[in-house]
This record gives C-alpha cells, structure tokens and sequence, in this order.
C-alpha cells in the first residue's frame, strides 16, 4: 500500500503531520510526502522513512491572492504531475486549499480514497468555494477538523472527526515550568508562531509598552508583519518588547520554562474560530493563556478555567492581565489543565482509531 500526504508549506510548519505519521509506523504502509518550500531557508529533517517530493517556488504568506495565485497553480501543476506518476492507494490532504486546487482529480479518481484535514477557514463564505469544500467533505472517507467551531462552514456529516493540533512528544517535557516559581516579576508574556495579525499586536504592544510589569516576547518566522511591529516598537521606544527570531520546533520547551502567560491572541476574524497550537502548549506546559474575547479559543480557556479571554482594544488591559495572573490559584490552575488534557487525549485516540482502522481496509460509515 501507498500513501501520499500533500502539504502545503515546510516540513517544519506542518507539526499537525504526526497525527497521521505516527499512526502510518505501526503499519508496513509505503509513505509519501509533497511539501512546499516556500523561502528556500533551511528546514527540519522529512519524517523517518519518508519519501519527499519537494516542491520548491518562493512565496511570502503575506502576498495578496492575487500574486498568489500563479504560485498555486505551479503547485497543482507539480503534484498533479506526482499523483499521476505514481500509483498511491490513499491520499491524505494536510490542509483544504490544497484540496480545492486538487479538487477534480481527488473527486474523480479518488473518492473515498482520501483523507482531508480540514484546519483553516479562508474562502467558505463565498458559494462556489463553500461548495467545492462540500464537495471534498462529502467524497473523503473521513474529514478531520482541527476546531469544532470550523463545523458551521461544513456539512452536516458522520464522516466528519475532530483532530487535535497537540504534539506527544511535548508530554515528555511537560513539567519544564510547572515547578518553577510563579511569582515572577515582570510578567514575562510570550506569543510563538508565524507572526501575523498587524494591527492587534500593535494594540497591545501600545497597552503593555514600558510597563514594568510586563515583558513581552515573540518567537517565530518574521515577515513584513514583524518588521513592521519591530518598526513600531521603536517608533514608541519600547524597551519591554522582545522579537527573539525563527525558531525550530524543539525549541519551545526552553522558552515555554521561562513563559508566565501565553500570547494566543488573533484577529477578530476567521481565526477566531480555529484552535491554534499554543493552546494545547498552555495545557501540556501548565501555562496559563490570553485570548481574544469573542474567540472560539477564548470560551474554551475560560469555561475550563486554563486561561482568560480579553479584549486588548480596552484601556485596562493590561491592568486586567496583571489581576488576573496575582489572582491564579496554581494548585486549580494545574487540576484544570489535567482536566482539559485528559479530554484531549481521549478524543486524539477515537481520531487515531479511525485511522488504523481506515490503513486496516475497514469499512468507515
């Protein structure tokens, strides 16, 4: 048997890939992976016995659609050409964008013979795109989502599983701050992933700027949009504001020990619907988290009592953040992240089960 993953960035921005990786090494399965280099800057090594189709086309994720477009149909064009070459068994597509661009080929010549993980919300408002991602969720044998709240978008479905973007190995590591002290001072707040969303981190770089109470720390690719905040910081002269760089997955768990509370505000927009990577960061690490009020991420940390949602437009935010942080009882705190792990944990495993039995030849209803 055959299988190809088709990704749609770096090897080293795909963590969510081992999801289904983990599970391919217990079987004798052939494993395939098209991944995109988008920047020609070092990336991680492929899984462990994997074998790559690279595809390599410079692009910046903060390019209009419009020039992004031909870069879409050179990708379409290069894995077209590597699905019709080689003949795999079952296709598992690490993203939907990728899935509409492959859209007839994966309909016709792979219906039911294809996984799609379905983790971001882009274009589902306008007909013709919600229709094509009908069309994928109804043609997959099963659809992962990476948020129950991307479910409104999608139709109504038994095929349909919740995926969780939580990284085992991070288990592993998981009491590097549980154990240190908590009453730090300043406050050491720290976001780290791709560097987005302009204007809000501006909001609250200007609400935390030059408070003695607070440092903040970023840790990722940097774009036009850090550059732009870097610019920001020391248009202010902000000297409490840190951008520390790219960094590699393995990374996290020396800057997580020395975290307080994690930076996990977005936008108020589609992105308020997703579940990010930090938050089951917060959970495994025992960090307590910020989000954005409104966010499906924010009534999640606040209804399991691991984080606190607030708006960073209001004038005490930060007043907010240092009362909420003097006002955690750790002993609860830790109880609750046990709790959300837990639940977590299981849902991983039904999603695992799935699978296996989907690289077994069951039949999935």
């Amino acid at each position: 048997m055959k299988i190809l993953l088709i990704g749609f960035t770096k090897i080293a921005y795909m963590p969510y890939i081992h999801f289904y990786i983990n599970q391919l090494y217990k079987t004798n399965i052939e494993i395939n992976l098209i991944y995109w280099d988008r920047d020609g800057k070092p990336d991680v090594d492929p899984p462990r016995g994997v074998n790559v189709f690279k595809f390599s086309d410079n692009m910046s994720d903060s390019e209009s659609m419009a020039k992004k477009i031909p870069h879409f149909m050179r990708f379409r064009k290069f894995a077209t050409k590597v699905i019709k070459e080689n003949n795999f068994d079952l296709i598992i597509v690490l993203h939907s964008t990728p899935g509409v661009l492959l859209y007839d080929i994966l309909i016709k010549k792979y219906s039911r013979k294809y996984i799609l993980d379905y983790r971001d919300v882009t274009y589902e408002n306008f007909n013709l795109y919600k229709k094509i991602i009908h069309g994928l969720v109804n043609h997959s044998i099963v659809t992962f989502v990476s948020s129950d709240a991307f479910r409104i978008y999608l139709p109504k479905k038994n095929n349909i599983c919740t995926s969780h973007n939580i990284l085992l190995d991070s288990l592993e590591n998981r009491n590097i701050r549980r154990y240190q002290p908590r009453d730090k001072q300043p406050i050491r707040i720290r976001y780290w992933g791709f560097i987005r969303h302009e204007e809000i981190n501006k909001t609250i770089i200007t609400r935390l700027a030059n408070d003695s109470r607070f440092e903040l720390h970023y840790h990722g690719r940097e774009q036009k949009t850090a550059k732009n905040l870097k610019n920001y910081c020391k248009k202010l002269g902000v000297n409490n504001v840190f951008f520390h760089g790219e960094y590699k997955p393995d990374d996290r768990y020396s800057f997580a020990s020395e975290t307080d509370l994690l930076h996990n505000i977005y936008e108020n927009d589609a992105t308020q619907l997703a579940m990010g990577n930090k938050f089951y960061d917060g959970i495994v690490f025992y960090i307590p988290q910020l989000c954005n009020e409104g966010s499906f991420m924010g009534q999640k940390v606040e209804t399991s009592g691991i984080g606190i949602a607030l708006d960073p437009n209001k004038e005490n935010f930060a007043e907010l953040i240092f009362e909420y942080y003097n006002s955690l009882n750790w002993k609860d705190f830790n109880a609750m992240c046990d709790d959300m792990l837990k639940k977590v944990l299981a849902e991983y495993s039904k999603g695992t089960e799935i699978i296996q039995d989907i690289f077994n030849g069951k039949k999935i209803q």
